[in-house]
């Protein structure tokens, strides 16, 4: 066969493997392909120090180059990544439905602040120390899939949810009711007249709190290098209820409660978000990512 043809073929078959180029396993070995056959044909009439064999060698390895960057350059914002996991980025409704859970969380979290909860006159913390916890984990989970700037972003509004609560609330407050139904409307008084203190006092906990853990747990995994994820999970909590806990506290009882019982409330209330957050929200945290990974994108892509 002339020495034009295998020119001609391998110039065919880089032709073809350069438009090629795109994200994704599949393109690459498309391009792989392309450039070994390329090679193939034209290896047997080229000589290995031949001008020709240098030229197939350096378009071959430009197509891999370019294909290599083309990859690099998708890459998300979560270092860590892996091309296996890339399309949780691309998964409207799993971050819709880890959000509206993580909200909701909230929310309910300082509707239930207002009760104070005593165990032999002893132990004093507010009813949400129980669930807002699991807040914390979502938002692990979000910062853990999504990353950092998403999570902000959802912290963020999630504030603005808190805010528009206080309002509708309120508006239910200022507004009049039957005389037969006094008992209920003073009860509803009693609750939603007393929650705008609870939400600025959370509002301030909340957002010292979640940017410093969502911050905490990108820097972390960064050290561990994706590894870890317990150390993560409780090593960034650990340090965000201090931010949470100490204004929460203070701007939500100062006044109500004596100095002793506020001291305890304060110790208490972060001990018991760091106790659940350990033996409860970390393996939750694991089990929801890994439902994330394994079956929810899965699932969408079929």
């Amino acid at each position: 066969m002339p020495l034009v043809y295998h020119r001609f073929a391998a110039l065919v078959c880089l032709t073809l493997a350069v438009p090629k180029l795109g994200g994704g396993s599949e393109k690459y070995k498309q391009v792989c392909f392309f450039a070994h056959l390329a090679l193939t044909l034209a290896v047997p009439k080229l000589g290995g120090g031949s001008e020709k064999y240098k030229q197939v060698c350096f378009f071959a390895h430009l197509a891999l180059t370019l294909q290599k960057n083309n990859v690099m350059d998708k890459v998300t914002e979560n270092p860590f990544k892996t091309e296996k996991h890339a399309g949780l980025v691309h998964s409207p409704m799993a971050l819709m439905v880890v959000t509206a859970l993580f909200v909701t969380l909230y929310l309910v979290s300082n509707v239930m602040a207002v009760k104070v909860i005593g165990i032999f006159s002893l132990l004093y913390f507010d009813a949400g120390t129980i669930t807002f916890p699991f807040a914390y984990m979502l938002g692990d989970v979000l910062t853990e899939i999504w990353g950092f700037r998403t999570a902000k972003k959802v912290i963020w509004m999630t504030c603005l949810c808190n805010l528009l609560m206080v309002v509708c609330t309120n508006i239910g407050v200022w507004l009049p009711s039957p005389d037969y139904l006094a008992e209920t409307a003073n009860a509803y008084n009693h609750i939603f007249a007393y929650v705008p203190r609870i939400v600025v006092a959370s509002l301030v906990g909340f957002l010292l709190g979640e940017l410093s853990n969502a911050w905490l747990m990108e820097k972390i995994k960064e050290k561990t290098k994706g590894k870890r994820l317990w150390v993560r999970t409780i090593g960034s909590s650990a340090v965000a209820y201090l931010f949470d806990s100490l204004p929460f506290v203070v701007i939500a009882f100062a006044g109500i409660v004596s100095i002793h019982d506020l001291l305890l409330m304060i110790a208490l209330q972060y001990v018991l978000k760091l106790l659940i957050e350990a033996v409860c929200g970390t393996p939750m945290a694991y089990a929801v990512i890994k439902v994330l990974r394994r079956y929810v994108i899965k699932n969408e892509r079929e």
